[in-house]
């Protein structure tokens, strides 16, 4: 009896112990590996910072397309850009230009 009485209390004084190992180790797996643990940061992380660089590309592109339709707007006409848009959009030159047809697919121009 005295043999079991010791592997009784020492099962007992081990327990807490034991509870607070498993309960430190599950969520320190889930701090880590959990929908919102580092792991989920970092590739969180990554996607904001190829959004961010997409999202500057394309402002740059909107700033270029804003400032080529600022000089087709009736109050400040640009002489030029409306015949390179005539040109490109009718398919017309002028009588002493030589066209040169290319067999290549035409890029859109810019």
């Amino acid at each position: 009896m005295a043999v079991i009485d010791e592997i009784r209390y020492r099962a007992r004084s081990a327990l807490w112990p034991i509870i607070g190992a498993l309960l430190l180790a599950y969520f320190s797996y889930h701090m880590v590996q959990g929908q919102q643990g580092v792991l989920s940061l970092l590739q969180l992380q990554t996607k904001v910072e190829k959004a961010e660089t997409l999202y500057a590309s394309l402002s740059d592109e909107r700033r270029e397309l804003e400032a080529r339709v600022a000089l087709l707007r009736p109050d400040n006409l640009d002489p030029d850009m409306i015949e390179e848009r005539a040109r490109v959009m009718l398919n017309f030159a002028h009588p002493n230009e030589i066209v040169i047809l290319d067999s290549k697919p035409a890029r859109n121009i810019r």
